[in-house]
């Protein structure tokens, strides 16, 4: 086994596992790739090393500066974890109702945590995050939505994995998000093969699937790197998938012995709507990350109706 110099190093190559024992079509293989795997636990691991190398070769991420971003969950926990290794103060602008793993999480890694209103939620402290940033002009910002560096990061290692190990993709389905898994990957397998199907996974107008947004509605913040990534032609269809039914898939992943979070059940759901809509066809998708930081749910152990409602009040991703 080799022996690596950093931690940093094992981000990337994660495996893929065949789920197509919840596949509701025989003809069509679903395939996940397990991004739990990475060493901060998430596939935000990726964008994170991206960003702030990225940064740091620019020269706009200088030693011993204060690296600042928003987040509610996984981002914030990879850039901590990064920059605790690096030597670079971390704060992070983070919602009140998230996790308190989530905020634990954050914490291991020496991050100062910037509270922001509860009711605003991850938009909110992104706005506030970008406040910060423009009266803190000497802290780096790296500002996810907007970052080349976050899609790249999938263009240059996600998506080159994916077409390494799954030649025969048709469609890939992964949540529209910040966009960066989605666009990066995308923007790679569609250059390889023009016939492979990009769709993506988001909420309902008006209800919320943690980590996945919905860009139609009227105020929808739509995150530049889909457009700078040419998101609108990229994408072949979306697929609405509801906060229920993210639960119900989230379960279903432990029949076959997976625990994942519970953005991967909402993409697995969307996975299953596929299935059932081709004819035949191989699937690859993301499962973002493990099940770990979502105990505090309930969703494997408490009702349904109540892990739903819970949900509503508490952001978990």
């Amino acid at each position: 086994m080799a022996v690596y110099a950093s931690v940093t190093d094992l981000i990337g190559n994660t495996p893929i596992v065949d789920v197509s024992a919840l596949s509701p079509n025989p003809k069509v293989r679903i395939l996940a790739k397990l991004e739990g795997q990475n060493p901060g636990g998430s596939v935000k691991d990726r964008a994170a090393k991206w960003m702030i190398e990225a940064a740091e070769a620019s020269g706009d991420l200088k030693p011993g500066m204060t690296v600042l971003e928003s987040s509610s969950g996984n981002t914030g926990i990879a850039l901590a974890m990064i920059c605790k290794m690096k030597g670079y103060p971390f704060k992070v602008v983070l919602p009140e109702n998230v996790s308190e793993e989530r905020r634990q999480a954050l914490e291991v890694w020496g991050s100062e945590i910037i509270a922001s209103p509860a009711g605003e939620g991850s938009n909110g402290a992104m706005f506030r995050a970008r406040k910060l940033a423009a009266e803190n002009p000497d802290w780096f910002f790296p500002f996810q939505y907007g970052n080349d560096a976050n899609p790249r990061a999938h263009y240059e290692s996600t998506g080159p994995e994916i077409w390494r190990d799954v030649p025969d993709i048709t469609h890939f389905i992964a949540g529209l998000g910040t966009a960066g898994t989605l666009m990066g990957v995308s923007t790679f397998l569609k250059e390889q093969n023009p016939d492979i199907q990009i769709w993506a996974i988001e909420p309902p107008a008006g209800e919320m699937v943690d980590g996945l947004k919905n860009i139609d509605e009227d105020d929808a913040f739509i995150p530049p790197v889909y457009d700078d990534w040419n998101g609108p032609k990229l994408l072949n269809r979306k697929i609405i998938v509801r906060p229920r039914e993210s639960i119900e898939w989230t379960r279903r992943f432990t029949e076959i012995g997976m625990f994942t979070g519970i953005s991967s059940g909402a993409i697995m759901a969307g996975a299953a709507k596929a299935a059932k809509e081709i004819d035949e066809g191989v699937i690859v998708i993301i499962v973002c990350d493990s099940g770990w930081k979502y105990l505090s749910t309930g969703v494997w152990t408490l009702p349904i109706d109540e892990v739903e409602k819970r949900a509503k009040a508490t952001i978990y991703f």
